[in-house]
């Protein structure tokens, strides 16, 4: 909940719901956040590990979930890298802000497109709003995603907004939007929401408790 809609709420003003949500948060009774505050059951992801740190972490299950998604653009992450050696004599156009996957996907002789954009050295992404602005002349069929955390409540979540900007709009051109998730994802929450939590499909390895609209595989 944010101060805005707690004072709302309860009627009380702003100052006096900040007190309170620091006195709640050093008694352990919710986790405060920059506007607001979150339950316990969720867990706030501030910090953005690198490629290299991230790639090697839960690889089974992104391996499982990356071999059920390659059977149907591409974003950058390492659980959509591992899409890249299931996607077999593929005849589809790829698109991509990832520049390792575009590297990959080229070499196994399909048609690659790499968008514009900054270069982000820890995830390898091109993003940005020079990024965003030149998704909008493409028009996708299917797009895969990557996510820092999600929860309904605050939906899909990456730490950085540039990143976010060019995740949004990629969606925003998709007909069919697939966010691909192992069990460490869920119920995370980064500093900012790129997508509301219906807008995908969640492909996981796993179906967790209170997350029946993913699609278990």
């Amino acid at each position: 909940i944010t101060v805005t809609e707690a004072k709302e709420v309860l009627n009380v003003s702003e100052s006096t719901i900040r007190r309170d949500i620091i006195a709640l948060h050093n008694a352990g009774k919710l986790t405060k956040v920059f506007g607001g505050a979150i339950a316990l059951e969720e867990t706030v992801i501030t910090e953005e590990p690198s490629v290299d740190q991230r790639v090697e972490k839960n690889k089974d299950e992104k391996s499982i979930i990356a071999e059920y998604a390659a059977s149907l653009y591409i974003d950058a992450g390492t659980t959509t890298g591992y899409m890249l050696g299931y996607l077999n004599n593929s005849k589809s156009v790829f698109v991509t802000n990832a520049v390792t996957h575009a590297k990959k996907l080229a070499l196994q002789g399909n048609k690659v497109i790499l968008i514009e954009g900054e270069l982000k050295g820890s995830t390898e992404a091109l993003v940005g709003g020079y990024a965003a602005a030149s998704l909008k002349k493409f028009h996708f069929t299917k797009g895969f995603f990557g996510t820092n955390g999600l929860t309904k409540k605050a939906g899909f979540t990456t730490p950085d907004t540039s990143e976010a900007l060019v995740k949004n709009k990629a969606m925003e051109q998709c007909k069919e939007c697939y966010v691909l998730a192992d069990q460490s994802k869920f119920d995370k929450i980064s500093p900012v929401t790129f997508q509301q939590f219906g807008r995908a499909t969640i492909i996981t390895e796993r179906k967790p408790e209170g997350y029946m609209e993913c699609e278990n595989i």
